[in-house]
């Protein structure tokens, strides 16, 4: 048995052993949108809306740069103790989410911990999440660092806007392997990728982040790019690691353990600070950005950045995406709103839609969507698209009664 300790309140969880460790836990937690909003201090770059899922909190894949191990609650449980946390039955809570929604964005998964990791191979929360989406077609991706499963792909293949995104850090297999404790080999990312293409979905890849003085070298980032478009990647997406400010020191030693990279390099490196985090220095990051956009480039595949950003006035942060983007959308692939009229059970895209709630923040028009509160690319949450469904079934109920 562990303990897990929520401010004053605490509970108790029976640990299972295998196939990892891992507890099972009830929860009543819903889908959300970005955690950052464009207002008031600009710190969003994802151009369009998402509903967020993780299934799974802590993952076994163990990245070291992760930046979930900051973060507390079940995550924390992982950090200390090794322990995942599974969500009981969360895809017959998504489920009942979806059915009181008219309105819905692309589902997510997952964007803090692997959709694909060992665990799920016993509890497929993923693939049952994945099938209730495209059940409604409604549009959903995902990203990871493992195999993807068969009965994934085959969900995504039946709904148009499906995608999935594969996340490849080197073609070095030494490096990963250095870089994070699980996950699929550096062959296995890439024939994810061959795997979606031959399935006839739009394929990404996420070398993301970069690692300085690890990963940045110019000759292996032109290999990675050559190697995932010649397998099918359609899209690129790219960043450079920052460092939550509480794992800056053990981040150093780890990096200068495992790859002889002394703690200065990266103590004068990371100046900038945004947000609780670390960034590298501005004109590094855009001497990275500026050569990853050049190989994209000669590849012929569009590039975009996640979560990148210059300070302006150590407050205001503006995003690199208008400098660096190839693309209409940060993820390479135009995915507009859907909505079900009436009492049907299908969502259908809105038409004129392309699913870039930015590029609709700066403009005067009204949205395809007829949702303004879209226009302002916020930190959404499920009770938002609650709100919005019920003033499109007033508008449904309107037009019917017209017709009439």
């Amino acid at each position: 048995m562990i303990t897990v300790e929520f401010g004053r309140t605490s509970k108790q969880y029976e640990v299972i052993k295998r196939p990892i460790p891992h507890i099972i836990v009830d929860s009543n937690k819903e889908q959300h949108g970005w955690w950052n909003g464009i207002e008031p201090y600009g710190n969003r770059e994802c151009t369009s809306e998402r509903l967020l899922i993780n299934p799974y909190n802590g993952c076994s894949h163990n990245c070291l740069f992760c930046y979930s191990h900051a973060l507390g609650g079940y995550f924390r449980v992982f950090r200390e103790k090794g322990i995942v946390t599974v969500f009981n039955d969360f895809a017959a809570k998504v489920a009942r989410q979806l059915d009181g929604l008219t309105v819905a964005s692309c589902g997510y998964l997952s964007p803090v911990t692997d959709p694909f990791q060992p665990l799920n191979e016993k509890y497929e929360l993923s693939e049952q999440i994945l099938k209730e989406f495209v059940d409604c077609n409604i549009p959903v991706q995902f990203t990871t660092k493992g195999r993807i499963s068969e009965t994934a792909l085959k969900l995504i293949k039946k709904q148009e806007h499906s995608f999935g995104e594969v996340s490849i850090l080197t073609l070095d297999e030494d490096t990963r392997r250095q870089l994070m404790a699980g996950g699929a080999s550096t062959d296995e990312l890439v024939r994810n990728i061959e795997r979606l293409a031959n399935a006839d979905k739009f394929a990404v890849c996420r070398i993301d982040p970069i690692i300085p003085y690890v990963t940045d070298k110019q000759e292996e980032l032109e290999e990675l790019v050559q190697k995932v478009v010649d397998a099918g990647a359609e899209h690129i997406i790219t960043s450079c690691m920052d460092i939550p400010l509480v794992m800056k020191y053990e981040l150093y030693n780890e990096l200068e353990k495992r790859f002889g990279i002394p703690k200065r390099q990266f103590e004068s490196l990371y100046k900038e600070r945004m947000s609780g985090r670390l960034h590298a220095n501005i004109e590094y990051r855009r001497k990275l950005f500026s050569m990853m956009r050049t190989i994209c480039d000669r590849n012929k595949v569009t590039m975009g950045l996640c979560m990148e950003f210059e300070s302006i006035n150590g407050k205001m942060v503006k995003g690199l995406n208008n400098e660096f983007m190839s693309s209409n959308n940060c993820e390479g692939i135009d995915i507009p709103l859907y909505i079900r009229e009436g009492d049907g059970k299908r969502f259908e895209p809105v038409r004129g839609c392309y699913g870039s709630c930015l590029q609709c923040h700066s403009l005067d028009t009204v949205p395809a969507c007829a949702i303004p509160d879209l226009k302002k690319a916020g930190a959404w949450k499920l009770k938002d698209y609650r709100r919005w469904s019920a003033r499109i079934k007033e508008r449904s109920t309107k037009q019917s009664t017209l017709e009439v």
